[in-house]
């Protein structure tokens, strides 16, 4: 490992160190809220318990004044109120009430009388403050208050002048050895009573969005207690699980030898899949190494990974070490079925964010708007660099609230410095985007709404997919899966490599998923293809799904939906009348191979032209115009900007935007 990186991952030990699972980054909601997920997993009740707590303060708020006061909440009563008197296996409770003391656990298996490391919520009940010490540190609890704090079931708590009894904390278990072998790498889940988790030597203690503990590899040994454990594996979306339950023997090594079966090859079919957008380290509870990284892809069999240096919340770019010595080329475990390189996420709150996959150089700029600074340049300028650097360029994690396509634009511009892609109606208008992640770890319908209304106003764009995904989590819902949990899927012409797989994509030759396979022929031809059809010709559209998730399939067009039914085959047939698009749709509900709330798969589409017209349903170019009109109220009242003109080149970018989509009405 290069020397300039070695000394980067020491710092960021260091600021983890010091500042805990934040890395001392500017105390922003979301940066806080690092604390709570860290427990809570990311779940929807943490945000329906932000609001209520700050609604109960301010009654007749909206959610949108709410959303602005998110930092006024304290995370270690967010995480008392959204657990609602239950206790986990990673957390204990302590309860001050007015009339005692009780701890409240469930007891984790531990073995040869080693210590276990968990966090004490102290949830207090009494109108005054109240001190508790841990390990000689005094934690004052204010009236009603709540406080964590970190121990080991060998630490000394003393609540009301009297010890506190951990006992019930841990349990006593006889230690045994289970190997884990499938002959390649997969992931692995090993768990016994209250879903404790078992790791081998070094592994980290990852969680992922169904709070399974996991860990990647083959042939791995781990210390183990020496009763019922459920070991599961699995190897990313390609492969369906296998599970047994195993008592290992007291003492000794006992074999578990599992494989998973595989639903589909997409490599023997020419596809590949894809993660665009994921973090090694973005502050975090543990520091993500490239070698993490390495086992992790090939333990998912993810064909493509871009991990992506960027900032937090200051002005620290973090791995940006590692993109300047790998830039351009590929990541040390690469093969020839797998492709990893550092790329980039540029970052605007106001604006949007956008991964670059394939850049030859480090960006001059990372990201505008932080710490107070100016919302300037324009994201395009960033888009146009990072282009000029040979980079795939696309919208990430874009839409947060529930949105359909019959809402206004202004449901989705609404929400404040949430991260939303704001910009993207401009840039996909000006050529200077080739994709949006439609799947990603926010909202996947919100945005699947949204791209096909950008791509009925004529813009072509491809669907990708990007999870943020961050190595440097082992507890935060999603975030903490494992990458590749959605990918695009992208049909490449030859070999893979970077620069095939990033054609593919810019060709739109793709379609995102959360794991089901999702096929789309249109009179023969697949996702990119632009078929020009006389008025009056008919042509037969096929949708075809891989995977037990699957509960309805979809063909759709600019004007809705042309056909819907069950998986596995869905046939229509379209008769051309103006130009308009085809693609395909798989969804389903929760699941337990969708590592997400929704089960979801979305095609790119194949462009129908009419007599050489292309689409551009007035009614979506329409809707494209009143978002520029809304964006710019949007940049007037809440950017910021530091000298004269600064506006005036945003407005300037909105306008040539406008100027396009009018071009398109005539």
């Amino acid at each position: 490992m290069p020397l300039s990186v070695t000394r980067a991952l020491g710092e960021y030990r260091t600021l983890l160190a010091e500042h805990g699972v934040t890395w001392g980054e500017d105390p922003v909601f979301y940066v806080r809220s690092m604390v709570a997920d860290a427990y809570l997993m990311g779940t929807t009740t943490f945000w329906e318990v932000c609001y209520g707590m700050l609604g109960a303060r301010y009654p007749g708020a909206s959610a949108e004044e709410l959303g602005t006061r998110l930092d006024e909440l304290d995370m270690d009563e967010v995480v008392r109120a959204v657990l609602a008197g239950r206790v986990l296996g990673n957390l204990a409770a302590l309860r001050l009430a007015a009339e005692g003391v009780t701890l409240e656990a469930r007891a984790q298996a531990v073995l040869d009388g080693r210590p276990l490391r968990t966090t004490l919520l102290v949830d207090s009940a009494r109108q005054e403050p109240a001190t508790v010490l841990v390990d000689g540190r005094a934690h004052v609890i204010a009236s009603g208050g709540a406080r964590l704090i970190t121990i080991t079931s060998r630490s000394e708590v003393v609540a009301d002048g009297a010890p506190v009894d951990l006992s019930p904390l841990t349990r006593a278990a006889p230690a045994a050895r289970l190997r884990v072998r499938a002959g390649f790498p997969c992931k692995w889940t090993v768990y016994g009573e209250h879903g404790q988790g078992w790791y081998p030597e070094g592994a980290p203690a990852r969680h992922d969005y169904h709070v399974m503990p996991y860990f990647h590899g083959d042939d791995l040994v781990l210390d183990v207690p020496a009763e019922p454990l459920t070991v599961r594996v699995s190897r990313g979306m390609e492969y369906a699980s296998a599970e047994a339950v195993i008592t290992p023997v007291p003492g000794e090594e006992t074999l578990a030898e599992l494989a998973p079966e595989r639903l589909y090859d997409a490599a023997a079919r020419g596809w590949y899949g894809g993660d665009m957008h994921v973090h090694l380290n973005w502050a975090g509870d543990m520091v993500g190494t490239p070698g993490l990284a390495g086992v992790m892809q090939h333990g998912e069999d993810l064909h493509v990974l871009n991990l992506v240096a960027g900032n937090v919340s200051s002005e620290r770019v973090y791995d940006a070490e590692a993109l300047e010595h790998w830039a351009g080329r590929d990541l040390p475990w690469s093969d020839a079925s797998h492709v990893a390189r550092i790329g980039v996420e540029y970052r605007n709150d106001l604006l949007g964010h956008l991964y670059a996959f394939g850049v030859s150089a480090p960006p001059s700029r990372f990201h505008t708007g932080f710490l107070g600074t100016a919302d300037w340049p324009p994201n395009s300028v960033a888009c146009e660099e990072l282009r000029a650097l040979g980079a795939v360029t696309g919208y990430s994690h874009p839409f947060h609230a529930p949105f359909a396509e019959t809402d206004a634009p202004d449901k989705a511009l609404r929400q404040g410095r949430d991260c939303s892609s704001r910009e993207i109606v401009a840039d996909a208008a000006l050529g200077l985007v080739d994709t949006l992640d439609v799947l990603s770890q926010t909202s996947i319908t919100a945005t699947a709404a949204v791209y096909r209304r950008l791509i009925g106003a004529g813009n072509r764009i491809a669907v990708t997919a990007g999870t943020d995904a961050m190595v440097s989590f082992t507890r935060r819902g999603n975030q903490s899966n494992p990458p590749g949990w959605a990918r695009v899927y992208a049909r490449v012409d030859g070999p893979l490599s970077a620069a095939s797989f990033a054609e593919a994509v810019r060709r739109g030759r793709t379609f995102g998923t959360t794991g089901p396979w999702l096929e789309l022929s249109a009179a023969g031809h697949g996702p990119g293809a632009t078929l020009d059809l006389s008025p009056g010709e008919r042509i037969t559209v096929t949708a075809r799904s891989i995977g037990p998730e699957v509960e309805r399939l979809e063909i759709r067009t600019a004007d809705g939906v042309l056909a819907e039914g069950p998986p596995d085959e869905l046939t229509a047939e379209l008769v051309a009348g103006e130009p308009t698009y085809v693609v395909a749709v798989a969804t389903g509900g929760p699941h337990e191979r969708s590592f997400t709330r929704e089960v979801y798969a979305h095609t790119s589409p194949v462009y129908l032209d009419v007599d050489g017209r292309h689409v551009a349903r007035a009614e979506d170019v329409a809707w494209c115009l009143e978002w520029l009109d809304t964006l710019e109220r949007l940049l007037r009242e809440e950017g910021t900007f530091e000298a004269p003109g600064q506006l005036g080149d945003h407005l300037d970018v909105i306008e040539r935007a406008r100027r396009v989509y009018r071009d398109r009405l005539t």
